[in-house]
């Protein structure tokens, strides 16, 4: 009897299991097997592969080229500051606090005294923020597909409880391993739009675009438009890609401490109204030419609410570079200071934390020039 009632739990148990299992693979919502039918898996780097574009860093010709690039041996940080007010995507938001006030002491016959702080955030998704290969992906009809073709649920690595305590094998950990070093080209989208006469003379910022062909939408033709305008060598393998739309001024570093609440406020809600950005005919064109990183002054790169397919494709670029060619994406960067500082080329050198199984990682790129 004992053995029965026990063959009989366990059987339960097994086929709740195989029940949630099933459930587990079918997200509510669109569904897209474009990974499944394009074969997105194995990326370039191979099936094993972690790091995606990480990689380029490992070639010394990669590094020369960006070292090549530095004139005046000088250096700039494009990290946005990060703090409770500044603009952030949907719910996410920084909190931080001293505890202690001091946290500790005082110590010893010099009466040391230090202080700490609480952090509570989305740490790898909030204000300057690297998207590594945990953070995107699409719905499929094998659940939700990651980079190199990882299914989330079997990437995901469960602490007590069963709750899910990193992405495993899609860790920011992996690309942070190698880093990232690469020439970069600074796109002033704003300069080239007004050369073009598609925005008043005056603008400071691309408009957030509606509609397909929109001014707020950044094509390829208009980023071998603004290389020709800058007069600069051609995007190549290897090279980093910063669009300068200017909504980030509306919280650029130089105003940020200065600004009051309310003006805030006001990038807050123009942060959250969308913004102008690449379409995808841009990053394909990118990704033809084989680069490593995508960053811009807003919150995604990606122009929304519509680019060049309508308002029905969400930030497709972020699905096309990251998820299926692991070319990762830094958001909210100050590229103002870059423009202000007519450095439209430079070495960008930085690396994701090796923060063990996160979706992302903050941080303060540098750039020499």
């Amino acid at each position: 009897m004992r053995r029965s009632i026990l063959g009989k739990a366990v059987l339960t148990v097994c086929l709740v299991g195989l029940a949630a299992l099933a459930v587990a693979q079918t997200l509510k919502g669109p569904v897209s097997d474009k990974p499944i039918d394009e074969k997105w898996a194995p990326s370039k780097w191979g099936a094993s592969d972690r790091a995606g574009s990480a990689n380029h860093t490992k070639s010394s010709a990669n590094i020369a080229r960006a070292l090549g690039t530095i004139k005046q041996n000088k250096a700039i940080t494009i990290g946005k500051y990060y703090h409770r007010e500044a603009p952030a995507f949907g719910a996410r938001g920084w909190q931080m606090s001293i505890p202690g006030t001091p946290t500790g002491g005082p110590f010893g016959k010099n009466a040391l005294v230090y202080h700490d702080e609480l952090v509570t955030t989305e740490i790898g998704q909030i204000q300057t923020q690297f998207d590594g290969p945990g953070h995107i992906g699409v719905n499929t009809s094998k659940g939700p597909m990651m980079y190199n073709g990882v299914i989330s649920w079997d990437a995901y690595e469960h602490g007590a409880g069963g709750r899910v305590v990193g992405m495993g094998p899609l860790g920011v950990e992996h690309p942070g391993e190698l880093g990232f070093v690469c020439r970069l080209v600074v796109l002033d989208a704003v300069a080239y739009k007004k050369s073009k006469g598609q925005i008043p003379a005056n603008a400071e910022m691309l408009p957030i675009p509606d509609k397909p062909g929109h001014a707020g939408i950044v094509t390829a033709d208009d980023v071998r438009g603004i290389v020709q305008m800058q007069g600069l060598r051609e995007i190549g393998s290897g090279d980093c890609v910063a669009l300068h739309t200017g909504q980030g001024n509306s919280w650029s570093n130089d105003r940020y401490k200065t600004m009051k609440p309310e003006e805030r406020q006001a990038a807050r809600d123009l942060f959250n109204k969308g913004e102008p950005g690449f379409g995808i005919s841009a990053c394909e064109y990118l990704a033809a030419r084989d680069i490593v990183l995508t960053m811009c002054d807003t919150s995604a790169c990606d122009a929304q609410p519509s680019g060049e397919q309508g308002p029905d494709f969400a930030v497709p670029c972020h699905t096309e570079m990251q998820t299926r060619r692991g070319i990762w994406n830094l958001e909210n960067v100050d590229t103002k200071s870059l423009v202000t500082n007519k450095i439209m080329e430079g070495a960008f050198i930085w690396a994701p934390l090796r923060i063990i199984g996160a979706t992302g990682s903050p941080g303060n790129p540098m750039v020499l020039y």
